[in-house]
């Protein structure tokens, strides 16, 4: 195959497609070679959980579609994985990384399956994960699953992939797709993006639909694209966006959400926007190597016309500690997602999958199940436990109403800018969006990046940000994907 799958953007492949050079089975074969050459051996990097029997049957279908009736948009023939928590209705399970599901089949695709689907995209397969999206136990490397193993950071494969999408990050990074989709609940797309230097949109919740993803919690679940590109990571968005009356948190984007994401790619998106640097609290932890990195991507987005609020502290970031949230939704929203899978479904409830992990210890314990016990036995399952019902609102106030609201009011921004994803907790408790976008690379190998984020609904004004500050600067690379053996 003469196209160069290296870095290729889904415009490069539409291209290919349109002038005969490749064909989508080329593509799909390109990429399980790929996939057979760096995740399967050599670096082993674990990033692919499974590959799609079918695969090249719908490669074929597309391939002859193209031919007979022209393409459906930007995805027709398009390869693209799905992290291990999204349903597919077809011969692959969706387990969550967890052997105790490794035989649970979903009966219909996701709700964004459809659609990604009905947009031409072909399902290559399903991407590694941290277990159970890092609701598993405490101590265990995010991107560890006991049906997958350990997934690798293709920079440096001695630093952290970050999670839970971790197979998502690595598979888009080191070139095994086009694109992927993540899920986040509190950084899970945002950190393993910062961490494989790939681009994140992390969307509002209730922004794409959740029907059909096995959860971690109702009011801060939702799934995002995950691309090498701005425009590809948009192009996936707006595949995956429209409105399903399944999911009762889609009700608050009516009238919100616009027509065409791509409208807002605009490389002078930064002239003349105003972004806030909550210096406080955020960036106590870098060391000065990224907190160099970081202010040089704010002394660019100056001299393409940004004005840059510093410091736009948020007041309340102090005060934002441990919350139940998660473990009280946790329980309740897996229940719920088990029961609906009928009655030949592996596992039924949280208890049996806890009691299966116990009949299995060495296969499926290696670092415990601590917070799946926790969640069984110290929740009930009902969301009235009053600790829960206190922090639920303890995490709007805190993070929204006198978080994120309060400081871009008074600061009059148009987006926050953190570096990496130090913003995802309270951006995720918000349930607010963030755009992450590479911003450079340590001398030991690891990536770094900014995330902008904003309030509700505000994601064409963090992708004209991101976009704008993307095309002027293109500080990704790829990964050598070389042992330091060779």
């Amino acid at each position: 195959m003469a196209f160069e799958i290296e870095e290729a953007t889904i415009a490069d492949m539409q291209a290919a497609f349109a002038s005969g050079e490749l064909t989508s089975r080329q593509l799909v074969l390109g990429y399980m070679n790929r996939i057979a050459d760096h995740d399967k051996s050599g670096l082993l990097l674990n990033s692919v959980l499974a590959i799609n029997p079918d695969a090249l049957f719908i490669a074929d279908a597309m391939d002859r579609e193209r031919e007979t009736s022209g393409p459906r948009g930007p995805l027709h023939g398009i390869p693209i994985l799905l992290k291990d928590n999204v349903d597919t209705g077809d011969k692959m399970p969706t387990s969550a990384g967890s052997l105790a599901l490794a035989d649970s089949y979903a009966p219909e695709d996701a709700f964004i399956v459809k659609q990604l689907r009905a947009a031409g995209a072909v399902i290559l397969g399903k991407a590694n994960m941290t277990e159970f999206a890092n609701m598993m136990t405490e101590g265990m490397p995010s991107g560890y699953s006991s049906r997958g193993g350990q997934v690798m950071n293709p920079y440096n494969i001695s630093t952290p992939t970050g999670g839970s999408s971790a197979g998502s990050g690595v598979s888009v990074s080191a070139n095994f797709c086009a694109a992927a989709v993540g899920t986040e609940t509190s950084g899970s797309i945002l950190n393993p993006s910062n961490l494989c230097s790939v681009v994140g949109i992390k969307p509002t919740v209730g922004l794409l639909s959740r029907t059909g993803i096995l959860p971690l919690s109702n009011s801060q679940d939702t799934p995002g694209p995950m691309a090498r590109t701005v425009t590809d990571a948009v192009l996936m968005l707006q595949a995956m966006a429209g409105y399903d009356d399944r999911d009762a948190a889609m009700g608050g984007g009516i009238g919100r959400q616009p027509a065409d994401y791509t409208a807002f790619l605009d490389k002078e998106g930064l002239a003349g926007a105003r972004i806030g640097i909550p210096r406080d609290y955020y960036f106590e932890e870098l060391t000065e190597e990224q907190l160099a990195i970081f202010d040089r991507a704010v002394g660019i987005m100056k001299e393409m016309g940004a004005t840059i609020v510093d410091p736009a502290n948020i007041a309340t970031a102090r005060s934002i500690v441990y919350s139940t949230v998660l473990l009280n939704e946790f329980k309740a929203s897996l229940n719920a997602y088990l029961a609906k899978l009928g009655p030949g479904a592996p596992m039924r409830t949280l208890k049996e999958i806890i009691a299966f992990n116990n009949e299995h210890q060495a296969e499926t314990l290696q670092y415990g199940q601590k917070t799946l016990i926790n969640a069984e036995c110290h929740s009930s399952g009902t969301l009235t436990d009053v600790r829960y019902l206190r922090d639920r609102e303890s995490d709007i106030r805190l993070c929204k109403e006198e978080g994120i609201d309060a400081t871009m009011k008074e600061h009059r921004l148009d987006a926050l800018l953190f570096p990496a994803d130090f913003g995802s907790r309270l951006a995720a408790r918000a349930g607010y969006p963030s755009v992450g976008v590479p911003a450079g690379y340590t001398k030991a190998g690891p990536p770094f990046g900014v995330c902008f984020t904003g309030r509700a609904y505000e994601e064409p004004t963090l992708i004209r940000l991101a976009y704008a500050f993307e095309q002027a600067t293109k500080f990704r690379r790829p990964p050598s994907l070389k042992s330091f053996i060779d």
